[in-house]
């Protein structure tokens, strides 16, 4: 399943994710700080959604109340929903 994901409050502006069965196959992020987000998409490929969830949910940036890897969750929990 491939899904798009439109940020709030952070500087990325999508993330794209592939997500077979369960498991994370990629994720690209558009916008943001290419570092982190590269990495972050490094990362949680090959791990589990429910893996990558506990690991990212609440994660803020600054005074965001929320980050990249925040908002990757919440995409991914969205992605469970269907």
């Amino acid at each position: 399943m491939n899904y798009t994901y439109k940020p709030t409050g952070v500087c990325s502006r999508q993330i794209d994710i592939e997500v077979e069965g369960d498991v994370i196959k990629s994720v690209r992020f558009t916008g943001g700080c290419a570092g982190n987000t590269t990495g972050i998409s490094s990362l949680v490929k090959g791990r589990t959604v429910d893996e990558v969830i506990a690991s990212l949910d609440g994660i803020h940036c600054g005074p965001r109340g929320t980050s990249c890897p925040d908002q990757l969750a919440r995409a991914l929990k969205e992605i469970k929903k269907q």
